[in-house]
Protein backbone atom coordinates (compact mmCIF):
# COMPACT_ATOMS: atom_id res chain seq x y z
CA UNK A 1 0.00 0.00 0.00
CA UNK A 2 1.61 3.30 -1.12
CA UNK A 3 2.14 5.77 1.85
CA UNK A 4 1.03 8.79 -1.20
CA UNK A 5 -2.59 9.90 -0.47
CA UNK A 6 -2.57 12.54 -2.45
CA UNK A 7 -0.37 13.97 -5.23
CA UNK A 8 -0.14 17.80 -7.29
CA UNK A 9 0.65 17.07 -10.67
CA UNK A 10 1.87 19.43 -13.06
CA UNK A 11 -1.21 18.97 -15.40
CA UNK A 12 -0.83 20.57 -19.80
CA UNK A 13 -3.65 18.37 -20.59
CA UNK A 14 -2.04 17.10 -23.44
CA UNK A 15 -1.25 13.27 -24.03
CA UNK A 16 1.80 12.77 -21.22
CA UNK A 17 0.15 14.37 -18.42
CA UNK A 18 -3.54 12.75 -19.03
CA UNK A 19 -1.61 9.30 -19.39
CA UNK A 20 0.31 10.33 -15.78
CA UNK A 21 -3.31 10.94 -14.22
CA UNK A 22 -4.40 7.50 -14.81
CA UNK A 23 -0.72 5.99 -14.09
CA UNK A 24 -0.84 7.80 -10.70
CA UNK A 25 -4.12 6.69 -9.74
CA UNK A 26 -3.49 3.39 -10.67
CA UNK A 27 0.32 2.74 -9.10
CA UNK A 28 -0.21 4.69 -6.09
CA UNK A 29 -4.00 4.32 -5.12
CA UNK A 30 -3.81 7.96 -4.44
CA UNK A 31 -6.15 11.38 -5.44
CA UNK A 32 -4.79 13.35 -8.01
CA UNK A 33 -5.02 17.36 -7.64
CA UNK A 34 -4.11 18.92 -11.34
CA UNK A 35 -2.57 22.51 -11.47
CA UNK A 36 -2.50 24.25 -14.93
CA UNK A 37 -0.20 27.15 -15.32
CA UNK A 38 -0.68 29.70 -18.11
CA UNK A 39 2.44 31.30 -18.43
CA UNK A 40 1.92 32.57 -21.95
CA UNK A 41 2.40 29.56 -23.89
CA UNK A 42 -0.51 30.57 -26.82
CA UNK A 43 -2.78 27.61 -26.14
CA UNK A 44 -5.98 27.86 -23.99
CA UNK A 45 -5.81 26.71 -21.00
CA UNK A 46 -9.02 26.17 -19.54
CA UNK A 47 -9.67 22.84 -21.54
CA UNK A 48 -7.42 21.34 -19.02
CA UNK A 49 -10.83 21.21 -16.55
CA UNK A 50 -12.53 19.12 -18.89
CA UNK A 51 -9.52 16.80 -19.36
CA UNK A 52 -9.16 16.71 -15.57
CA UNK A 53 -12.94 16.18 -14.57
CA UNK A 54 -13.20 13.55 -17.60
CA UNK A 55 -10.04 11.80 -15.45
CA UNK A 56 -11.80 12.00 -12.22
CA UNK A 57 -10.05 14.82 -10.48
CA UNK A 58 -12.12 17.15 -7.89
CA UNK A 59 -9.45 19.35 -6.86
CA UNK A 60 -8.23 21.15 -10.60
CA UNK A 61 -6.06 24.38 -10.35
CA UNK A 62 -5.90 26.77 -13.36
CA UNK A 63 -4.43 29.94 -12.97
CA UNK A 64 -2.81 32.93 -15.23
CA UNK A 65 0.49 33.56 -13.96
CA UNK A 66 1.71 35.64 -16.85
CA UNK A 67 2.05 38.56 -14.80
CA UNK A 68 3.95 37.28 -12.24
CA UNK A 69 6.28 35.04 -14.34
CA UNK A 70 7.77 38.12 -16.35
CA UNK A 71 7.66 39.98 -13.00
CA UNK A 72 9.30 38.31 -10.76
CA UNK A 73 11.66 35.98 -13.10
CA UNK A 74 12.13 37.00 -16.81
CA UNK A 75 12.43 40.82 -15.29
CA UNK A 76 14.93 40.08 -12.67
CA UNK A 77 17.17 37.41 -15.03
CA UNK A 78 17.30 40.29 -17.82
CA UNK A 79 18.48 42.69 -15.11
CA UNK A 80 21.62 40.85 -15.61
CA UNK A 81 21.42 40.68 -19.09
CA UNK A 82 21.88 36.97 -18.73
CA UNK A 83 22.76 34.36 -21.63
CA UNK A 84 23.72 30.40 -21.26
CA UNK A 85 27.03 29.59 -23.13
CA UNK A 86 26.90 32.78 -25.24
CA UNK A 87 23.31 32.29 -27.00
CA UNK A 88 20.60 30.99 -25.35
CA UNK A 89 18.14 33.20 -23.47
CA UNK A 90 17.13 30.71 -21.11
CA UNK A 91 13.36 30.60 -22.02
CA UNK A 92 12.34 27.21 -20.56
CA UNK A 93 14.70 27.58 -17.73
CA UNK A 94 13.46 30.79 -16.05
CA UNK A 95 9.76 29.48 -15.96
CA UNK A 96 10.73 26.16 -13.97
CA UNK A 97 11.23 28.02 -10.27
CA UNK A 98 7.30 29.65 -10.63
CA UNK A 99 5.81 26.45 -11.35
CA UNK A 100 7.73 24.45 -8.65
CA UNK A 101 6.59 27.16 -6.71
CA UNK A 102 3.34 27.23 -6.93
CA UNK A 103 3.10 23.11 -7.12
CA UNK A 104 4.61 23.40 -3.54
CA UNK A 105 2.03 26.01 -2.43
CA UNK A 106 -1.03 24.04 -3.35
CA UNK A 107 0.42 20.77 -1.94
CA UNK A 108 0.65 22.75 1.05
CA UNK A 109 -3.02 24.26 0.82
CA UNK A 110 -4.64 20.88 0.16
CA UNK A 111 -2.67 18.69 2.36
CA UNK A 112 -0.88 16.73 -0.31
CA UNK A 113 2.08 13.96 -0.16
CA UNK A 114 3.53 14.65 -3.28
CA UNK A 115 4.35 16.50 -6.14
CA UNK A 116 4.63 14.78 -9.67
CA UNK A 117 5.46 16.46 -13.44
CA UNK A 118 5.70 15.25 -16.65
CA UNK A 119 9.65 15.92 -17.58
CA UNK A 120 11.43 13.09 -18.79
CA UNK A 121 14.80 11.33 -17.52
CA UNK A 122 16.91 13.05 -20.14
CA UNK A 123 16.23 16.47 -19.80
CA UNK A 124 17.12 19.76 -17.72
CA UNK A 125 13.36 20.43 -16.88
CA UNK A 126 13.14 17.03 -14.23
CA UNK A 127 16.23 18.95 -12.42
CA UNK A 128 15.03 22.03 -12.39
CA UNK A 129 11.89 21.00 -10.66
CA UNK A 130 12.76 19.12 -8.19
CA UNK A 131 15.47 21.70 -7.64
CA UNK A 132 13.03 23.78 -6.69
CA UNK A 133 10.44 21.79 -4.82
CA UNK A 134 13.37 20.28 -2.44
CA UNK A 135 14.20 24.00 -1.97
CA UNK A 136 10.99 25.11 -0.41
CA UNK A 137 9.90 22.20 1.00
CA UNK A 138 12.50 20.03 1.59
CA UNK A 139 10.58 16.78 3.15
CA UNK A 140 8.40 16.35 -0.13
CA UNK A 141 7.97 13.15 -1.97
CA UNK A 142 8.14 13.74 -6.17
CA UNK A 143 7.11 11.40 -8.59
CA UNK A 144 8.88 11.30 -11.91
CA UNK A 145 6.76 8.99 -14.01
CA UNK A 146 9.59 8.98 -16.90
CA UNK A 147 11.82 7.34 -14.34
CA UNK A 148 9.48 4.48 -13.43
CA UNK A 149 7.13 3.63 -15.96
CA UNK A 150 7.78 1.43 -19.62
CA UNK A 151 6.17 3.47 -21.59
CA UNK A 152 8.94 4.96 -23.63
CA UNK A 153 7.02 5.48 -26.77
CA UNK A 154 4.15 7.27 -28.24
CA UNK A 155 2.98 4.02 -29.13
CA UNK A 156 2.96 2.72 -25.23
CA UNK A 157 1.25 5.57 -24.58
CA UNK A 158 -1.40 5.51 -26.96
CA UNK A 159 -2.01 1.97 -26.25
CA UNK A 160 -1.94 2.79 -22.66
CA UNK A 161 -4.79 5.60 -23.16
CA UNK A 162 -7.05 3.04 -25.12
CA UNK A 163 -6.91 0.44 -22.47
CA UNK A 164 -7.87 2.73 -20.18
CA UNK A 165 -10.51 5.16 -21.81
CA UNK A 166 -8.27 8.48 -21.24
CA UNK A 167 -9.92 10.77 -23.65
CA UNK A 168 -7.10 12.62 -25.06
CA UNK A 169 -7.38 14.95 -28.47
CA UNK A 170 -4.91 13.26 -30.18
CA UNK A 171 -5.48 9.87 -32.75
CA UNK A 172 -3.12 8.23 -34.64
CA UNK A 173 -4.88 9.76 -38.08
CA UNK A 174 -4.13 13.10 -36.86
CA UNK A 175 -0.99 15.38 -37.44
CA UNK A 176 1.33 15.85 -34.88
CA UNK A 177 4.22 18.10 -34.51
CA UNK A 178 7.27 16.30 -35.00
CA UNK A 179 9.27 18.74 -32.80
CA UNK A 180 8.58 18.41 -28.89
CA UNK A 181 7.92 22.07 -28.03
CA UNK A 182 7.52 24.32 -25.08
CA UNK A 183 6.08 27.55 -24.75
CA UNK A 184 5.85 30.66 -22.35
CA UNK A 185 6.24 34.61 -22.68
CA UNK A 186 9.73 34.76 -23.33
CA UNK A 187 10.08 31.93 -26.19
CA UNK A 188 9.05 28.71 -27.70
CA UNK A 189 11.57 26.10 -28.31
CA UNK A 190 11.61 23.43 -30.21
CA UNK A 191 13.57 20.01 -29.85
CA UNK A 192 13.55 16.19 -31.35
CA UNK A 193 12.82 15.17 -34.90
CA UNK A 194 15.08 16.00 -37.80
CA UNK A 195 16.95 18.60 -35.37
CA UNK A 196 19.02 15.40 -33.75
CA UNK A 197 21.00 15.83 -36.45
CA UNK A 198 23.15 19.17 -36.07
CA UNK A 199 23.76 19.14 -39.20
CA UNK A 200 20.13 19.25 -40.84
CA UNK A 201 18.86 23.42 -41.58
CA UNK A 202 15.39 23.61 -39.50
CA UNK A 203 12.24 23.53 -42.31
CA UNK A 204 10.83 26.60 -42.34
CA UNK A 205 7.26 25.97 -41.51
CA UNK A 206 8.60 24.51 -37.88
CA UNK A 207 9.12 28.51 -36.24
CA UNK A 208 5.34 29.75 -35.37
CA UNK A 209 6.37 33.07 -33.60
CA UNK A 210 8.00 34.95 -36.26
CA UNK A 211 8.36 35.14 -40.19
CA UNK A 212 11.45 34.25 -41.73
CA UNK A 213 14.08 37.68 -42.02
CA UNK A 214 13.68 37.68 -45.55
CA UNK A 215 10.22 37.65 -45.91
CA UNK A 216 10.12 40.51 -43.37
CA UNK A 217 8.86 43.91 -44.20
CA UNK A 218 11.08 46.01 -46.67
CA UNK A 219 10.66 48.89 -44.21
CA UNK A 220 12.04 48.86 -40.52
CA UNK A 221 9.68 49.54 -37.33
CA UNK A 222 11.45 51.84 -34.83
CA UNK A 223 10.22 51.68 -31.18
CA UNK A 224 10.89 53.65 -27.88
CA UNK A 225 11.53 51.17 -24.98
CA UNK A 226 11.33 53.53 -21.21
CA UNK A 227 13.00 51.90 -18.30
CA UNK A 228 12.56 52.47 -15.09
CA UNK A 229 15.79 50.48 -12.71
CA UNK A 230 16.70 48.15 -15.05
CA UNK A 231 12.92 47.52 -16.22
CA UNK A 232 11.21 48.62 -19.59
CA UNK A 233 7.78 50.21 -18.34
CA UNK A 234 6.23 51.58 -21.21
CA UNK A 235 6.82 51.23 -25.04
CA UNK A 236 6.21 54.15 -27.22
CA UNK A 237 5.60 56.01 -24.12
CA UNK A 238 2.60 53.80 -23.45
CA UNK A 239 3.13 52.05 -19.81
CA UNK A 240 2.15 48.51 -20.10
CA UNK A 241 2.62 45.94 -17.31
CA UNK A 242 5.70 43.58 -17.37
CA UNK A 243 3.79 40.92 -19.18
CA UNK A 244 1.72 43.40 -21.79
CA UNK A 245 6.11 44.72 -22.56
CA UNK A 246 6.82 41.33 -23.42
CA UNK A 247 3.68 40.11 -25.25
CA UNK A 248 3.80 43.47 -27.65
CA UNK A 249 7.87 42.97 -28.08
CA UNK A 250 7.20 39.56 -29.15
CA UNK A 251 4.81 40.79 -32.00
CA UNK A 252 6.88 43.42 -32.93
CA UNK A 253 10.23 41.28 -33.09
CA UNK A 254 8.21 38.03 -35.11
CA UNK A 255 6.40 40.24 -37.35
CA UNK A 256 10.32 41.94 -38.22
CA UNK A 257 12.13 38.49 -38.15
CA UNK A 258 13.69 38.65 -35.14
CA UNK A 259 14.37 36.37 -32.22
CA UNK A 260 15.52 32.93 -34.32
CA UNK A 261 18.19 30.88 -32.74
CA UNK A 262 19.69 26.92 -33.37
CA UNK A 263 22.09 25.74 -31.16
CA UNK A 264 23.78 23.38 -29.42
CA UNK A 265 23.99 23.31 -25.70
CA UNK A 266 25.37 21.74 -22.40
CA UNK A 267 22.65 20.19 -20.52
CA UNK A 268 23.03 19.94 -16.63
CA UNK A 269 22.28 16.21 -17.17
CA UNK A 270 25.68 15.69 -18.97
CA UNK A 271 24.69 15.23 -22.85
CA UNK A 272 24.82 17.63 -25.99
CA UNK A 273 20.81 18.71 -27.17
CA UNK A 274 20.82 20.41 -29.85
CA UNK A 275 17.47 22.85 -30.10
CA UNK A 276 16.01 25.31 -31.63
CA UNK A 277 14.27 28.42 -30.01
CA UNK A 278 12.46 31.72 -31.13
CA UNK A 279 12.63 34.58 -28.14
CA UNK A 280 11.48 37.99 -30.36
CA UNK A 281 10.96 40.10 -27.35
CA UNK A 282 13.62 38.75 -24.90
CA UNK A 283 16.29 39.62 -28.22
CA UNK A 284 14.66 43.13 -28.46
CA UNK A 285 14.69 43.46 -24.31
CA UNK A 286 18.23 42.46 -23.98
CA UNK A 287 19.84 44.99 -26.50
CA UNK A 288 17.74 47.29 -24.98
CA UNK A 289 18.83 46.64 -21.52
CA UNK A 290 22.20 46.75 -22.33
CA UNK A 291 22.23 50.12 -24.38
CA UNK A 292 20.70 51.88 -21.39
CA UNK A 293 23.20 50.12 -18.92
CA UNK A 294 25.78 51.59 -20.95
CA UNK A 295 25.37 54.90 -20.79
CA UNK A 296 24.25 54.82 -16.58
CA UNK A 297 26.69 51.91 -15.23
CA UNK A 298 29.95 53.19 -14.26
CA UNK A 299 32.90 51.29 -16.13
CA UNK A 300 34.19 48.87 -13.52
CA UNK A 301 30.26 48.07 -12.09
CA UNK A 302 29.05 47.11 -15.34
CA UNK A 303 32.66 44.96 -16.29
CA UNK A 304 31.79 43.59 -12.83
CA UNK A 305 28.52 42.96 -13.89
CA UNK A 306 29.76 41.44 -17.01
CA UNK A 307 31.91 39.32 -15.69
CA UNK A 308 29.40 37.71 -13.17
CA UNK A 309 26.81 36.87 -15.57
CA UNK A 310 27.65 33.50 -17.23
CA UNK A 311 27.80 32.16 -13.39
CA UNK A 312 24.55 33.46 -13.13
CA UNK A 313 23.08 32.44 -16.01
CA UNK A 314 24.40 28.71 -15.05
CA UNK A 315 22.98 28.85 -11.68
CA UNK A 316 19.58 29.63 -13.57
CA UNK A 317 20.12 26.77 -16.34
CA UNK A 318 20.98 24.39 -14.24
CA UNK A 319 17.53 25.13 -11.83
CA UNK A 320 19.18 26.21 -8.69
CA UNK A 321 17.00 29.63 -8.77
CA UNK A 322 15.94 29.41 -5.11
CA UNK A 323 19.80 28.50 -4.10
CA UNK A 324 21.32 31.41 -1.58
CA UNK A 325 24.25 31.73 -4.35
CA UNK A 326 20.93 32.99 -7.05
CA UNK A 327 19.71 35.24 -4.46
CA UNK A 328 23.59 36.64 -3.25
CA UNK A 329 24.14 37.64 -7.34
CA UNK A 330 20.34 38.91 -8.00
CA UNK A 331 20.95 41.00 -4.88
CA UNK A 332 24.54 42.35 -6.05
CA UNK A 333 22.62 43.01 -9.84
CA UNK A 334 19.47 44.62 -8.72
CA UNK A 335 21.73 47.36 -6.69
CA UNK A 336 23.39 48.01 -10.15
CA UNK A 337 19.79 48.94 -11.52
CA UNK A 338 19.38 51.88 -9.10
CA UNK A 339 20.51 54.36 -12.25
CA UNK A 340 19.57 52.21 -15.52
CA UNK A 341 16.48 54.20 -16.20
CA UNK A 342 16.02 55.90 -19.42
CA UNK A 343 14.21 55.56 -23.17
CA UNK A 344 16.18 53.57 -25.73
CA UNK A 345 15.34 53.37 -29.48
CA UNK A 346 15.09 50.27 -31.63
CA UNK A 347 15.34 49.63 -35.46
CA UNK A 348 13.71 46.42 -36.02
CA UNK A 349 14.48 45.34 -39.22
CA UNK A 350 14.55 41.51 -41.30
CA UNK A 351 16.11 39.75 -38.83
CA UNK A 352 18.30 42.54 -36.12
CA UNK A 353 17.31 44.79 -33.25
CA UNK A 354 19.44 47.23 -33.75
CA UNK A 355 20.08 50.35 -30.72
CA UNK A 356 19.66 53.09 -33.02
CA UNK A 357 19.09 56.05 -30.07
CA UNK A 358 19.56 56.17 -26.02
CA UNK A 359 18.89 59.00 -23.03
CA UNK A 360 18.81 59.23 -19.45
CA UNK A 361 18.59 61.84 -16.91
CA UNK A 362 21.05 59.33 -14.93
CA UNK A 363 23.41 59.30 -17.96
CA UNK A 364 27.01 59.18 -17.33
CA UNK A 365 28.14 60.02 -20.88
CA UNK A 366 30.16 63.97 -20.82
CA UNK A 367 29.45 64.95 -24.49
CA UNK A 368 32.22 68.39 -23.22
CA UNK A 369 34.83 65.35 -21.83
CA UNK A 370 33.86 62.92 -24.88
CA UNK A 371 33.94 65.64 -28.02
CA UNK A 372 36.38 65.68 -30.93
CA UNK A 373 35.69 69.23 -31.00
CA UNK A 374 36.84 71.86 -28.36
CA UNK A 375 36.38 70.93 -25.30
CA UNK A 376 37.17 73.77 -23.52
CA UNK A 377 39.97 72.61 -21.24
CA UNK A 378 37.25 69.88 -20.08
CA UNK A 379 39.72 67.22 -20.57
CA UNK A 380 43.63 67.84 -20.46
CA UNK A 381 44.93 65.50 -22.73
CA UNK A 382 48.69 65.83 -20.68
CA UNK A 383 47.50 63.63 -17.96
CA UNK A 384 47.33 61.04 -20.45
CA UNK A 385 51.12 60.57 -20.88
CA UNK A 386 51.46 59.95 -16.63
CA UNK A 387 48.68 57.33 -17.15
CA UNK A 388 50.43 55.48 -19.77
CA UNK A 389 53.72 55.39 -17.87
CA UNK A 390 52.26 54.48 -14.81
CA UNK A 391 50.25 51.14 -16.25
CA UNK A 392 53.04 50.70 -18.48
CA UNK A 393 56.04 50.32 -15.39
CA UNK A 394 55.46 46.52 -14.98
CA UNK A 395 55.57 46.06 -18.78
CA UNK A 396 58.69 47.72 -18.85
CA UNK A 397 60.82 46.38 -15.83
CA UNK A 398 59.94 42.72 -17.42
CA UNK A 399 61.04 43.58 -20.69
CA UNK A 400 64.33 44.96 -19.21
CA UNK A 401 65.06 41.29 -17.81
CA UNK A 402 63.60 40.26 -20.73
CA UNK A 403 60.91 38.56 -19.99
CA UNK A 404 58.51 39.72 -22.67
CA UNK A 405 60.09 37.83 -25.67
CA UNK A 406 58.90 35.23 -27.61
Amino acid sequence: MSDVKKVVLAYSGGLDTSVIVKWLQETYRCEVVTFTADIGQGEEVEPARAKAEALGIKEIYIEDLREEFVRDYVYPMFRANTVYEGEYLLGTSIARPLIAKRLIEIANETGADAISHGATGKGNDQVRFELGAYALKPGVKVIAPWREWDLNSREKLMAYCEEHNIPVDFSQSKKKSPYSMDANLLHISYEGGMLEDPWAEAEEDMWRWSVSPEAAPDTPTYVELTFDKGDIVAIDGQPLKPHEVLEKLNKLGGDNGIGRLDIVENRYVGMKSRGCYETPGGTIMLRAHRAIESLTLDREEAHLKDALMPKYAEVIYNGYWWSPERRMLQAAIDETQKNVSGVVRMKLYKGSATVVGRKSEQSLFDESIATFEDDAGAYDQKDAEGFIKLNALRLRIAAGKGRLQD
